[in-house]
C-alpha cells in the first residue's frame, strides 16, 4: 500500500526548523541597522582614540601618580 503524503510546504516541521535561522537573520539585520543608525553615542567624561575609548577621570589620576617620585 502506498500512502500519499502532503507536499513539504504543507507540513509544519520544515517551517519550524527554518524559523530559528530566519529569526537569527532578522535579529542580525536589526542589530546592523541599529549600529549604523547610531554610530557614536556620546559618553560624558570619555575620549576616543581610534577604536579605543578611555575614561578621562581614570586616565588623569594614573598619569599624575606616575609623574610623582
Amino acid at each position: 500500500m502506498s500512502q500519499q503524503g502532503n507536499p513539504w510546504w504543507k507540513e509544519p516541521w520544515p517551517w519550524l526548523l527554518m524559523a530559528g535561522p530566519l529569526v537569527a537573520m532578522v535579529a542580525c539585520g536589526v542589530t546592523i541597522w541599529l549600529a549604523s543608525a547610531h554610530p557614536d553615542m556620546p559618553v560624558q567624561g570619555a575620549t576616543r582614540h581610534g577604536l579605543v575609548v578611555e575614561k578621562v577621570e581614570a586616565v588623569a589620576p594614573k598619569s599624575a601618580a606616575a609623574r610623582q617620585p
